[in-house]
Formats: C-alpha cells, sequence, structure tokens
C-alpha cells in the first residue's frame, strides 16, 4: 500500500529472456486467430484463418532463418508448436479431417 500520497508501483510479468519468450507470443495469437482458444480482449472465440496462416508463416519464417543457430530443446518447441498449428488450420480449412 502507497504511503503519503505516492503512488503505489504494479509489476509487470517480464518473460524471461530465451528463444521460447520469443516464440510463445506468435503461437498463442495463432491459436486465438484460429479459433482453437478464446482471445483475451473479447473473451469469445473467433476466427481470422489468414491471420493465423500468416503467423504460422512468420514462426515458419523464424525457424528458417534461425536453422543451425538453435540447440536442441529450442529447435524441438518451435517445431512442435509450428506441427500443432499446421494441422490445426488445415482441419480448419478442412483440407485435413481427423
Amino acid at each position: 500500500m502507497a504511503k503519503n500520497g505516492e503512488k503505489e508501483e504494479t509489476k509487470e510479468y517480464l518473460p524471461p529472456l530465451e528463444f521460447g519468450s520469443l516464440v510463445f507470443p506468435f503461437y498463442t495469437q495463432a491459436l486465438i486467430k484460429l479459433g482453437l482458444i478464446e482471445d483475451p480482449v473479447t473473451k469469445v472465440p473467433s476466427e481470422n484463418l489468414e491471420l493465423g496462416k500468416r503467423l504460422i508463416d512468420l514462426l515458419a519464417l523464424l525457424k528458417d532463418r534461425t536453422k543451425g543457430n538453435l540447440d536442441e530443446e529450442e529447435d524441438k518447441f518451435l517445431e512442435a508448436c509450428l506441427s500443432q498449428l499446421m494441422f490445426n488450420y488445415l482441419q480448419r480449412m478442412k483440407i485435413v479431417k481427423t
């Protein structure tokens, strides 16, 4: 609690400075745009497959540009994110059926 009219400072969460912290926001936004999780602002699922695909493409570009520079764990994390997103995108586009 603030004293003597001082403003109470709210600490914001700082993600760790690691590769996953770069990938995760793109991954999460893609999940939202594919309609797989609810939009945190509107609190309802919504779909924008074109934007979802763009986010997937950005992660694929990141994978291509970092090839040979990631450790095994980072590479597996990025590959898992891309695989899951691409599979769900193909399902939403009705290209792949489960």
